[in-house]
């Protein structure tokens, strides 16, 4: 890959949108030409192409018909709930603020 110039810098961090000070520019032009080259190595593989990416196992998949059938009432579902509260079903909290 190329030298990357400043203005080519400026495009990805807009791109990323993160502010960079003019005198952060080199330290990026280096690190950002690292990545690229790093990058590119995998156009170095013998053999590498497209193919490599499909799974070579061809799974046929029979669905299965729609069928109406009878719906749960909300005592048969909170009956299996670990907590209820009113006509609610409890559940824990997964994502912390």
């Amino acid at each position: 890959m190329n030298n990357l110039s400043e203005k080519d810098v400026k495009h990805v961090a807009d791109l990323a949108r993160i502010y960079i000070k003019e005198e952060e520019i080199p330290k990026y032009m280096v690190n950002l030409q690292s990545l690229l080259n790093e990058v590119d190595k995998i156009k170095d593989i013998k053999g590498y192409d497209d193919e490599m990416l499909i799974t070579p196992v061809n799974h046929e998949t029979i669905p299965r018909k729609d069928e109406m059938k009878e719906t749960l009432t909300f005592q048969e579902v909170s009956y299996l709930a670990p907590k209820v509260s009113g006509n609610y079903i409890e559940v824990p909290v997964m994502i912390h603020e």
